[in-house]
């Protein structure tokens, strides 16, 4: 688990989970230096997380208290399975009027555009690439 500009693990709507990430890096290039290292000692998969911006990120009472509140709605429906996770991200995105929706979005556009910009230093020298 590598933090991008953080410390801490991020938790998709939230800025933080609380959990301490494995590493950091602050740019693209140290991203791109730490996956090179990693790839060639022989490592595997790399979570390269940042948080969702702040202007976006829930406060995380809101969060849990709207999560509750999903879960409620799950446990009154019988709501189980591979069911279970839509209906959740339906009834928080209900509950939240949207927010964690928002949330989403920003977060996938920002890893896309942080994962183009790695790339982009790695592909600048393929050796650096496992």
């Amino acid at each position: 688990m590598v933090g991008y500009a953080t410390n801490e693990f991020p938790a998709f709507y939230l800025v933080s989970s609380g959990e301490r990430v494995s590493a950091r890096a602050d740019t693209p290039e140290q991203a791109a230096t730490l996956l090179s290292a990693h790839w060639q000692l022989g490592g595997a998969g790399v979570v390269l997380a940042q948080p969702v911006v702040a202007d976006v990120a829930m406060a995380e009472g809101e969060f849990e208290s709207a999560l509750r509140q999903a879960e409620k709605q799950a446990a009154d429906a019988s709501v189980r399975g591979k069911e279970l996770t839509p209906f959740l991200l339906n009834r928080l995105a209900e509950v939240t009027e949207g927010k964690t929706l928002r949330a989403n979005q920003v977060l996938v556009i920002a890893n896309a555009r942080l994962a183009a910009r790695v790339a982009r230093v790695l592909g600048k020298n393929p050796a650096r690439i496992g």
